[in-house]
């Protein structure tokens, strides 16, 4: 029973930070949608254009192709592969379309123009002309928003195995944020979003990872064969048998 009860506080703690999480992301659509935050979105933009060299442009371009979602949805599935855990994979795999489907809606509803033409630092790409407006709306930013709901599901798997210690948990849990962090910047900087693109999308995405972290609970391992009892056919019943002189 005391395991029970252990697990479903984790489960609630899932829940409750997912809801918090996903009601502060409709708020902050809302501030967004209502041009909030402009200024502070353009003078970001400006800081870490004018502060990170343009060497970066490479490197930062190739995390936008990671960010695609076919490339992150085949890492969700090769997550769930590998630990063998196809049925919460199949739950999870709803909670990410609903993720897409609600980002999708905030692009077509959330009045949020991308930065101009003559920010974008992105390589590769057709030439266009540097005064050229995009006219999609970019909230939420569904890199940051898959990367964050990726790294929630690692983070939670990653801290309920068995397989590493405390330290090497530690030290895999670093990379993950710095991967986190770096992508968030990255699209920034290639003014590909605006800073409150990407805060919305991480904040959906992790609503959506903790929701998922609900059904990764770890498995009851069976007890080992020497601790369990052997039972007769009886197990209720101690027969006694005594010699009648």
């Amino acid at each position: 029973m005391r395991w029970y009860n252990r697990k479903m506080s984790k489960r609630q703690i899932f829940l409750a930070s997912g809801v918090i999480l996903f009601l502060a992301f409709l708020f902050f659509s809302y501030l967004v949608h209502k041009n909030h935050f402009v200024t502070f979105d353009f003078n970001n933009t400006v800081h870490l254009q004018n502060h990170i060299s343009h060497r970066f442009d490479g490197p930062f371009s190739f995390l936008s192709e990671i960010g695609q979602w076919e490339v992150m949805t085949v890492v969700l599935a090769v997550i769930f592969f590998v630990t063998r855990r196809f049925k919460e994979g199949i739950i999870t795999a709803g909670f990410y379309i609903v993720f897409h489907l609600i980002e999708i809606y905030g692009k077509y509803f959330v009045w949020h123009r991308p930065p101009p033409q003559f920010m974008l630092r992105t390589q590769n790409l057709i030439p266009l002309s540097p005064f050229e407006v995009r006219t999609q709306n970019s909230y939420p930013s569904g890199h940051s928003g898959r990367t964050l709901f990726i790294s929630v599901i690692l983070l939670i798997l990653l801290w309920q195995s068995k397989r590493f210690g405390f330290i090497t948990k530690v030290i895999l849990s670093g990379l993950i944020v710095a991967f986190d962090v770096t992508m968030v910047v990255s699209r920034v900087y290639l003014g590909e979003h605006w800073t409150s693109d990407v805060i919305g999308g991480s904040i959906l995405g992790a609503s959506f990872g903790l929701f998922s972290g609900i059904f990764l609970n770890e498995k009851i391992s069976p007890a080992p064969a020497h601790e369990k009892k052997k039972t007769g056919l009886f197990p209720k019943y101690k027969i006694e048998i005594k010699r009648v002189e």
